[in-house]
């Protein structure tokens, strides 16, 4: 691994911060070593990218400098930026992110998307998340539906302290309310509009297919049911006409390649008529709404 030079001292400016950090890069696999180092040293003095140049002959502290090379050594071990800041944005809104909780993905985005599109044409109001991780897709339905109620599950209360702290922090702790459960053996008591769940969907023998940072930084139990990938979802066929009031939906992200349809021949089996596949921004079938 490239080690950092110990000659480096403080007093330096931003611009030549970033263009020394990005040699440092160049010389690993990471894709885009500029803009890493752009993200980095943002996040580090907290202001934006464009803000950087603005005060390109900005000076950095020794503690800063400390800092800094630190996330760069982690950056260099191949540790995803949003774990080295402890930040990242969804929907266009701030999150507090750690190791305990997936990194939220664009088509994270699009289930919420759906989900928006489907409560309002429904005007669903109460609403569950299941595995809500980080809160990312509960507080972002909470901003954009102001007038829901969502309860937001998940079986860890580490995790559950995070999604808190990210629900106070963008304004939505009233409309949520954050609930230790195992769906898998647990009821829920009450019934639902609406359920959005982001499973854990990968099986274990297509671990090895995911980039080195996911494998080796991101939360297993968030990844895979180390079964088939679909106990999840043959768990909301199962229970969703107790937990979800006639008429309502189950917005589902569902994986790649033959997933989708494994998912939807589960609820197809299992009695369901109104199944709609929605694709992602790539094209792929990403996710799935079952109406109850």
């Amino acid at each position: 691994m490239t080690t950092l030079s110990p000659g480096k001292t403080a007093n330096q400016q931003i611009i030549d911060l970033i263009k020394w950090g990005e040699d440092y890069f160049q010389q690993t696999d990471i894709e885009n070593p500029r803009q890493e180092m752009e993200w980095l040293v943002s996040d580090l003095l907290s202001c934006s990218r464009m803000e950087l140049y603005v005060n390109a002959k900005t000076e950095v502290s020794a503690i800063q400098l400390k800092t800094l090379k630190v996330w760069m050594q982690r950056r260099l071990a191949g540790e995803p930026l949003q774990y080295i800041t402890g930040k990242t944005e969804f929907f266009g809104l701030p999150f507090h992110i750690d190791a305990n909780v997936l990194i939220p993905r664009p088509e994270t985005e699009r289930l919420v998307e759906v989900a928006i599109d489907i409560a309002q044409c429904g005007n669903a109001e109460n609403i569950v998340d299941v595995g809500t991780g980080s809160g990312c897709v509960a507080v972002a339905l909470a901003v954009k539906l102001p007038s829901a109620k969502i309860i937001a599950i998940d079986n860890s209360e580490d995790t559950l302290e995070l999604a808190r702290k990210n629900a106070n922090s963008n304004g939505v702790s009233e409309q949520i309310k954050f609930l230790q459960l195992d769906i898998l053996s647990k009821e829920l008591d009450d019934n639902f509009d609406l359920m959005i769940s982001n499973p854990p969907y990968i099986p274990p023998n297509e671990l090895s297919t995911l980039s080195k940072g996911i494998r080796d930084h991101e939360p297993m139990q968030a990844l895979t049911d180390r079964n088939d990938g679909l106990t999840f979802y043959r768990r909301f066929a199962e229970k969703g006409r107790d937990w979800i009031s006639k008429g309502g939906q189950i917005i589902l992200e569902v994986g790649r390649n033959k997933h989708p349809q494994k998912v939807k021949q589960i609820f197809s089996n299992a009695g369901y008529v109104n199944l709609n596949m929605f694709k992602d921004y790539n094209g792929d079938d990403r996710v799935l709404a079952i109406e109850v």
